[in-house]
């Protein structure tokens, strides 16, 4: 599509036929957005499914060059944080209400070829038409505001769009909101995924001078911005000698059966559990020979743990274990779900100790594992040390980070302990430690351990004083639990006394990932 028409440009509602040629004008008209972050063909069918009167596109002399999608729903104006993902049920339109009040304009683009050519403004008097038809209070949308990223850090957003207001700034989006009749509401973080907007979005608002209200009365009581709480459980685990496998078992399902117990999605263990077993080998074999000894009991420990997991429900971040690759030995963090699925995440950082005493080798990629119930990664002890990647994973989605550690004595505990409280704290997200206590005295590797589990938080006015949910007594077989509320996290980065997340520079430094950011769907 190179040369621009002058042909009549005609809006209407579009048919499934019409899919796969809506997708390239979407994809023509962000080319920035990576094509999972875009609509497939499943979801425009769901959209066209769950409201076909909301779908309209733009087509000249039979060419479609503009689409706009939209669906009916109910919104509490006291809880304006919603991202598109909640809103429009993931671009499935689930979400929508035909008794609601409210149109929401989920997407409007128009190919690149036939910008400046009235085409937006066809498809929004074909939206307006929607409010009078079904008697809609108004019409709101998240807007992009895809010009911000050259100004950021010298001006607020806030004053970004003032600018573009008042016609001193031009913004391809905002502007094109402005003139077909938006009213700028507020500015929020966390609407989509969005680069070119450092993932702002305007709260947008048209309102439908023709609204009947006596002719719109409704059963249905405005959507409640839903709280989002998990319960965390972190097992502070005592190395004590074992003979055998079957007693290493006994000892990790009493954390299982307590988490269970006390209704828990998350189970968090220690880095390096396992290494209890050392006291069941030949006192005659070096630490890298045990550590190689102890990678054979791989099989059993997936077997067992993917087995508890399966008959408890819970989500269980079973520590790290010793794992072989063609590469060597490394330190690998597994996540067991409910389904018998089993994710993993290498340690990327290793300790000179580790290196030269265990035989440890670094691991590669960082993921994130989107549960349903949270957004959360694990970092295996040494690895919450480096801000860089925390800050990447917060970027990316990460609501809760789970920090398997061992260390022998306090200092090292302390590194681990305010490294990640800082985590919290600069990227606004919680933090699950869990460590082992106790010692082995006849295991040369593993004489000592000093531990004390906690959950931290931020620290602003909604969190403990001290930024900490909860933490166990040091150096005590115990567990600690707590509900983490995942609403909060969301609030305190707009709201908060100090918004970090929002106050970067990204005129002066960024933090880029070399390797692209996994993102896990878990099943």
């Amino acid at each position: 599509m190179n040369d621009k028409k002058s042909g009549k440009i005609l809006v209407r509602r579009w048919t499934e036929e019409d899919i796969p040629f809506i997708m390239e004008v979407q994809q023509a008209a962000y080319p920035e957005f990576h094509r999972k972050d875009l609509c497939d063909i499943r979801n425009y069918e769901y959209q066209f499914h769950a409201f076909p009167d909301g779908q309209l596109l733009a087509e000249a002399d039979g060419v479609i060059v503009g689409y706009a999608t939209s669906l009916i729903v109910q919104i509490d104006d006291d809880s304006p944080w919603y991202s598109y993902a909640e809103v429009t049920g993931l671009g499935t339109f689930s979400t929508h209400n035909p008794a609601g009040d409210t149109l929401y304009g989920a997407d409007i683009a128009v190919h690149p070829d036939w910008r400046g050519k009235g085409v937006a403004g066809k498809l929004y008097i074909g939206r307006k038409k929607i409010l009078g038809r079904f008697n809609l209070r108004r019409m709101v949308a998240g807007g992009r505001i895809p010009g911000y990223y050259e100004f950021a850090g010298r001006i607020s957003p806030e004053e970004y769009i003032r600018q573009v207001q008042e016609g001193k700034l031009k913004d391809m989006a905002l502007s094109a909101h402005l003139k077909a009749g938006y009213i700028v509401k507020g500015v929020h973080m966390d609407y989509l995924v969005d680069a070119g907007s450092l993932d702002y979005a305007t709260f947008l608002e048209m309102l439908n001078p023709r609204f009947n209200e006596q002719r719109r009365k409704i059963a249905a009581t405005p959507l409640k911005t839903p709280v989002r709480k998990v319960r965390a459980c972190a097992a502070q685990y005592q190395m004590r000698r074992i003979k055998n496998w079957e007693e290493f078992e006994q000892q990790a399902d009493f954390f299982i059966q307590t988490a269970n117990e006390y209704h828990s999605h998350f189970l968090l263990f220690p880095e390096l559990f396992t290494a209890q077993l050392f006291s069941a080998m030949s006192p005659e074999l070096d630490t890298v020979q045990a550590v190689k000894q102890l990678a054979e009991y791989t099989d059993n420990y997936l077997e067992f743990f993917r087995r508890r997991a399966k008959e408890t429900g819970l989500y269980i971040i079973a520590g790290s274990h010793p794992v072989k690759t063609p590469e060597g030995i490394k330190n690998t963090a597994h996540l067991f779900t409910s389904t018998g699925e089993v994710y993993t995440q290498d340690k990327l950082h290793i300790t000179p100790g580790e290196r030269a005493n265990w035989g440890i080798i670094p691991g590669n990629g960082i993921k994130i594992f989107d549960t349903g119930l949270a957004r959360i990664a694990i970092q295996v002890c040494y690895d919450v040390e480096f801000p860089e990647v925390a800050r990447l994973l917060t970027l990316a989605g990460v609501e809760i980070l789970f920090v398997p550690f061992s260390t022998d004595e306090r200092k090292s505990y302390n590194r681990v302990r305010f490294t990640s409280q800082a985590r919290a704290v600069e990227n606004m997200i919680y933090v699950v430690m869990a460590g082992n206590i106790g010692n082995l005295p006849q295991v040369k590797s593993f004489l000592i351990n000093y531990g004390q589990a906690a959950i931290l938080t931020p620290s602003d006015f909604v969190f403990p004083l001290n930024g900490t949910l909860a933490e166990a007594e040091p150096n005590t077989e115990t567990v600690v639990i707590a509900d983490l509320n995942l609403e909060d996290l969301k609030q305190q980065r707009e709201l908060g006394s100090v918004t970090p997340l929002i106050d970067r520079r990204a005129d002066l430094y960024e933090v880029r990932a070399k390797v692209k950011i996994e993102v896990i769907r878990t099943q």
